[in-house]
């Protein structure tokens, strides 16, 4: 991939990896070569007897356990971690130079045992890691696996696969692990194989690194212990995993020209392509925002905002997962989108694609042939919220990029102004001005998004007149109050950042009193923080991020960061059951979410796949369900959109919850 070309001599290449899947009444498979770089390593490596590689433990509660299937895979660009364990280790691809991992010891026959790990077994499939000795420095490389009989699929991770036959697959570096040290070893890629249950077990004959010739191998054994290339985290969740897993759902989510280099999500592809404006303009790119294809800028611009704010407070959260570049990408894909968007200083377009006829059809976003209209606000039909929004989304975005793309960060950030002077200027309700928004995300006021655009334009500037605006509005429009955070009502996050920005004891108040009346309030018998029904996992993690914000500030932190915690817990398991897709035990796989839903193409994708009682075709890494009532009754149903739909603002806060908690277990804070 892109990204992982690179690769050092003397370091390991591990973070390529798989699952094979294969009859289950077929004798066990085995990898009978692999070639790297034109390298067979399965013939000529030699490794030192004395450590272990890392395989994945699959037990919910317990360590160094597997089990008959993979609770959770994935075809990431990045290192996937383990299911929810206790004192998990984080596993992640190094961000900056190339870790060297430890060699491997092996206790199979056959010249492939010692380079394809097979860590999980079950009747149809098996998970393999690769473990390829790197002789000479690469910056970039090729595996070439090949099996004795067909897949039926592969599932890959940190490398991109093809083939022409389903025998032989030939897997390429992503753009953060194509160098690879002479001396290391390659040991992060992997895959799931599965094959057909009623076939015997397909065996891996041959490993070719970098194009050298396929030779016959013999059975690959099963790695019996753990290791990583960071410390391990004392943590109950794994939280690199939900991190890399919740980015992997915004990469579901993209709408537009996916690029080829970076797309981990195999069953999408490019879509509305025909996006343009009134006028012709290019209005392609952005993030689908739920389960349908509509793009509402509204959230869109909610779920950018708190997704810069987690990368730019809690960057060592995602830099620790192996995650920055992706996060930081992740924003970049709404940014762009509503640069596009703002196509006059006093005109932006707030939604593409109609609610209605979006929800009439069941399928993929590469097939739909509906109408897609384009609204926009402008000065005779203004909309003060969704500009003020994007204006605090795009000084958010300029503060991410401002130390790695000055260009971009200056970009993003004259957008911003002009479109806060845009809001401060012409004010209405944007669901006013785009009437059809008013049914799907109809906006409460605009006063808090006016303090929002205001309040992030002073942190990307440091220009006293956008603080002065932010306590105006603050005092303006009463925001000493606030409800629940979210894509409405920014007030408590306007607050926070006040407090933060002028350690004023107003905001220090406000702030505090927002957290602790919802810390004191009662909650589920199972322990949930329920502000409503739909997307009660959304509200209760919104206001952990918040209350994680606030305790940074020294206030109540232990009492803050111990309530929020538990609030993100709930989500990923202690109630039993993990609500967030391909994590953790027993999680959501009848998500309200078409793309997911459907099949492999040719397969027929349409309101029959809707209606099956099957699980979604493909697993929807990372995605935060709307969740359970508030008797904790929950329902993995496809038909209930409203415990069961996924959406990007649900993603946004609960994502920066968890990247602070990763943040403070890193620093040895609090875990």
């Amino acid at each position: 991939m892109s990204y992982n070309g690179v690769q050092n001599a003397g370091t390991v290449f591990n973070t390529v990896g798989f699952n094979v899947w294969y009859p289950s009444s077929n004798a066990f498979p085995t990898i009978t070569s692999v070639v790297f770089n034109g390298v067979n390593v399965c013939s000529t490596a030699t490794l030192p007897p004395t450590t272990t590689f890392r395989t994945t433990t699959k037990a919910a509660n317990t360590t160094n356990t597997t089990t008959s299937r993979p609770t959770t895979t994935t075809k990431a660009a990045t290192t996937i971690a383990t299911s929810p364990t206790t004192k998990i280790t984080t596993a992640a691809p190094p961000t900056t130079a190339p870790v060297t991992a430890a060699p491997v010891t092996t206790s199979g026959t056959g010249s492939c045992s010692s380079v394809a790990i097979i860590s999980s077994a079950w009747a149809g499939g098996l998970t393999v890691t690769l473990v390829i000795p790197v002789t000479t420095t690469v910056t970039s490389w090729t595996i070439g696996v090949t099996f004795s009989a067909a897949l039926s699929s592969l599932q890959i991770w940190n490398a991109q696969s093809s083939t022409t036959d389903n025998v032989r697959f030939n897997l390429i570096n992503l753009s953060y692990n194509g160098l690879q040290s002479s001396g290391t070893v390659l040991n992060s890629v992997g895959f799931n194989a599965y094959y057909p249950a009623s076939n015997p077990s397909p065996t891996i004959t041959s490993v070719v690194f970098n194009g050298g010739s396929t030779t016959p191998g013999g059975t690959a054994t099963t790695a019996q212990s753990n290791s990583s290339a960071l410390p391990p985290l004392n943590t109950k969740y794994n939280y690199a995993e939900v991190i890399t897993k919740s980015l992997l759902f915004y990469y579901a989510q993209r709408s537009g020209r996916l690029p080829t280099n970076d797309n981990p999500i195999s069953y999408r592809s490019d879509s509305a392509l025909g996006d343009i404006g009134q006028n012709g303009e290019d209005l392609t790119g952005g993030y689908y925002d739920a389960g349908d294809f509509v793009k509402f800028g509204f959230p869109m611009a909610y779920t950018t905002t708190v997704s810069a704010w987690s990368v730019i407070d809690y960057p060592s959260g995602y830099s620790s997962a192996g995650q920055l570049t992706n996060a930081r990408n992740m924003v970049k894909w709404a940014s762009d989108y509503f640069i596009k968007a703002h196509v006059a200083p006093n005109k932006l377009y707030g939604q593409v694609g109609d609610g209605y006829a979006d929800h009439s059809y069941w399928g993929r976003p590469e097939e739909m042939t509906m109408a897609r209209p384009a609204s926009f606000i402008s000065t005779s039909n203004p909309g003060s919220d969704l500009a003020g929004e994007t204006a605090a989304a795009l000084a958010a975005t300029s503060i991410v990029f401002s130390q790695v793309n000055a260009t971009y960060s200056a970009i993003c950030l004259a957008h911003a102004k002009d479109l806060y002077a845009f809001a401060k200027q012409y004010q209405g309700l944007y669901s006013s001005s785009i009437p059809q928004a008013g049914s799907f995300y109809s906006s409460s006021g605009f006063g808090d998004e006016l303090a929002w655009g205001a309040i992030w334009l002073y942190r990307a500037t440091q220009d006293v007149s956008y603080l002065n605006d932010a306590k105006t509005f603050f005092n303006q429009y009463g925001l000493s109050g606030a409800g629940a955070f979210s894509w409405d009502n920014k007030a408590a996050g306007v607050q926070v950042l006040l407090a933060k920005l002028t350690n004023d004891p107003t905001y220090i108040s406000s702030i505090r009193t927002f957290c602790d009346s919802y810390v004191n309030q009662p909650k589920t018998p199972k322990g949930l923080l329920f502000i409503s029904q739909w997307g009660s996992l959304r509200h209760a993690s919104n206001i952990a991020y918040i209350c994680l914000q606030a305790a940074d500030l020294n206030i109540n932190s232990l009492t803050y960061r111990k309530f929020a915690q538990q609030q993100i817990h709930y989500a990923l398991g202690d109630t039993g059951r993990s609500f967030v897709c391909g994590f953790g035990t027993n999680p959501p796989v009848k998500s309200h979410h078409r793309s997911s839903s459907c099949p492999n193409i040719p397969n027929t994708c349409d309101w029959n796949t809707y209606n099956s009682p099957s699980p979604n075709a493909q697993i929807l890494y990372g995605a935060l369900v709307g969740g359970p009532d508030n008797n904790d009754n929950y329902s993995d149903d496809r038909s209930n959109y409203v415990s069961n739909e996924v959406a990007t603002d649900y993603n946004a806060g609960f994502q920066g919850a968890v990247a602070a908690l990763q943040t403070l277990a890193v620093n040895g804070q609090f875990n």
